[in-house]
């Protein structure tokens, strides 16, 4: 990626904050913008949450950049990125806005997205094609509490845990309520879907664009593809909307979906592959 397009221009997310225009010329920081005054926004909603970095220059609070930082994991999957004034600066560019935003970490923010897919298929059981005789290609997608934009059921990855684990927990969480689960019908759950769960492909791992992203803070995230072939596990599964999800349905993957933030180019990737595949 080397321009992105939903952190830039506009209100910031959660606020009344304008972003400072950035034309596409003036993303880079190698680019000269005299004229660059962002404003810079940290939400009070960040401040002293157990998952939240300090504020830069607060006294204790001294990041290793580029490292894992303890349980933190501060590299990022873009390579190197360059600190100044003792600020992690965004490896795509300028983005408006300067800060941590709503984002808990500075730097990269890391997250996990699975992209569980099946066929979809006519009652016959045979899997349907789109006009142009291409089979069709579904994956679960979840409605976002907070921007009302379809999604992959993603989250946050937790300090010291492993990213597989991260897409399969939010995929229980916002995908099948579990989180409204008793114990027995979790176990259940993690029993009939233990090894489905268990080969997933790794599918993309890099920067996303998403419209929370600020001069000093970014998300990241690495996506896992679990496909179920023949629809039997999780394509038969009763979906269920919960944690920060407000809907969640099987969705065709075509050329005009529109998803949150890098999540279409990340889909898009996953139905070639499965194309590709199914073609050999």
């Amino acid at each position: 990626m080397t321009l992105h397009f939903k952190c830039r221009g506009g209100l910031y997310p959660r606020s009344n904050i304008e972003r400072y225009g950035v034309p596409d010329d003036k993303v880079s920081w190698s680019s000269e913008y005299e004229d660059y005054k962002p404003p810079n926004h940290t939400a009070s909603s960040v401040h002293g949450k157990p998952w939240a970095d300090s504020n830069i220059g607060e006294p204790g609070f001294k990041p290793l950049w580029n490292s894992v930082d303890g349980k933190v994991n501060r590299v990022s999957y873009m390579g190197k990125y360059a600190i100044q004034n003792g600020f992690p600066l965004n490896p795509i560019g300028r983005t408006g806005i300067s800060g941590r935003g709503v984002l808990g970490r500075w730097g990269p923010n890391h997250a996990a997205d699975p992209v569980v897919t099946r066929w979809k298929r006519l009652e016959s059981g045979e899997i349907e094609n789109d006009g142009s005789s291409k089979p069709i290609l579904q994956f679960v997608a979840i409605k976002r509490r907070d921007t009302g934009e379809w999604a992959l059921p993603g989250g946050m990855v937790d300090p010291g845990e492993k990213m597989s684990a991260t897409a399969v927990r939010e995929f229980q969480e916002e995908a099948t309520n579990s989180l409204l689960m008793d114990e027995e019908e979790k176990e259940a759950w993690m029993e009939k879907f233990k090894n489905f769960f268990n080969d997933g492909d790794v599918v993309y791992k890099g920067y996303i664009d998403d419209p929370r992203n600020t001069d000093n803070a970014w998300m990241e995230s690495i996506a896992y593809n679990f496909h179920d072939n023949s629809g039997s596990t999780v394509g038969a599964l009763k979906l269920h909307a919960g944690d920060d999800a407000v809907g969640v349905r099987w969705v065709d993957i075509t050329p005009d979906i529109k998803l949150y933030a890098s999540h279409k180019d990340i889909v898009m990737e996953v139905m070639n592959k499965h194309l590709t595949n199914l073609s050999k």
